[in-house]
């Protein structure tokens, strides 16, 4: 998978054999190296695709402000509310706006180059929690998924356990939503898509003695990955919390190190409302990192400039499309960019 996690250091290839030949071969091009070759020249054009609600709302509204204008009070007001507009926060606003005040003011600027300025600005701050999973640190790895009904959780587990056994990932999928019987549908087709193991449970059972099943299965069949699938109801949020604990305390009968991280998926669409999102689960669990879904349905992909700015969590994956392949590993400097609508 691209990016998502770390390879071991030092791992090489097992080396091929072949027959002796007298005649010098051409150096071989595996389908393996075209295929990730491809991944990473659709990378751009897919990040640019997710993000074209979100820069087009950005760049058109900095177009309008700096037509021809120098950098002063009144564009940077101007600018600083366009932010906000644009889901940044007020903070993150300010602070954006407050470094190119101290390197721009009183200058003539173009639109083009406020933008590659704002895109050097938010790449310093989202650089800090582009991070990568290391699924290798541990055997099983367990990963739990948290997050409210409709962020797209299940989703974005599918997607994830796709893309890992493309890696030769083993990986066992675990229904811990077990009052949802559309979220154990889901991923009954997503682990069939995957070629996965899927663990469900009689409905309404209980989600930690499906946890705890699926560790000690993992353990005996050699599996790389345990990704467990979470109920997403906050109306009770001390009954969310008990379960959530419950959880974490029943695997840990089998491994006191699990889980190796709990991901918080967040629905882009929602913009500011993510904030309090990300208050909730933490104050619920010991959420370890970020996914933010569904870029590619909003125009407030700023809000993601502002969760890192805020929280400093670090944000493993965003999803800018539908498709398997559109659920990216996230990469500070081209999210930004994209954002702004600086070519790469």
């Amino acid at each position: 998978m691209f990016g998502f996690f770390k390879k071991k250091e030092n791992e090489k290839p097992p080396e091929k054999l072949t027959e002796q030949s007298d005649v010098q071969a051409a150096p071989e091009i595996k389908p393996e190296e075209i295929k990730q070759e491809e991944v990473k020249q659709n990378f751009w054009e897919r990040l640019k695709g997710g993000l074209h609600k979100s820069t087009s709302q950005l760049t058109d509204g900095i177009t309008g402000i700096f037509t021809k204008k120098k950098l002063d009070d009144e564009t940077l007001e101007a600018l600083e509310e366009l932010l906000i507009k644009a889901d940044m926060g007020v903070a993150t606003a300010q602070k954006l706006t407050g470094q190119l005040r101290k390197t721009r003011f009183g200058k003539d600027i173009t639109d083009h180059e406020i933008r590659a300025a704002l895109a050097d600005e938010m790449t310093v701050l989202l650089n800090p929690v582009a991070a990568t999973l290391d699924f290798s640190s541990h055997k099983p790895f367990v990963l739990l998924m948290v997050g409210v009904n409709g962020v797209g959780k299940t989703t974005t587990m599918g997607k994830m356990a796709k893309q890992l056994t493309q890696d030769n990932k083993k990986v066992l999928m675990v229904a811990g939503d077990t009052f949802r019987a559309a979220a154990v549908s889901q991923l009954e087709v997503w682990a069939q898509r995957a070629g996965c193991e899927l663990l469900t449970g009689a409905e309404n059972a209980d989600p930690a003695s499906l946890a705890y099943k699926a560790l000690e299965q993992a353990k005996q069949n050699g599996t790389d990955v345990v990704m467990i699938d979470t109920a997403g109801r906050l109306q009770n949020k001390a009954g969310l919390m008990a379960e959530l604990q419950k959880i974490i305390r029943v695997m840990q009968k089998v491994d006191e190190s699990a889980p190796h991280a709990t991901l918080l998926v967040l629905d882009a669409t929602t913009g500011q409302n993510a904030h309090a999102q990300v208050d909730v689960f933490r104050n619920l669990t010991a959420v370890s990192g970020l996914v933010l879904t569904k870029l590619d349905g909003s125009a407030r992909g700023g809000v993601l400039v502002a969760l890192a700015d805020v929280f400093k969590l670090p944000v493993y994956a965003i999803g800018v499309g539908e498709g398997i392949d559109d659920l990216r590993p996230f990469a500070a400097d081209a999210f930004a960019k994209a954002l702004c609508g600086i070519e790469d």
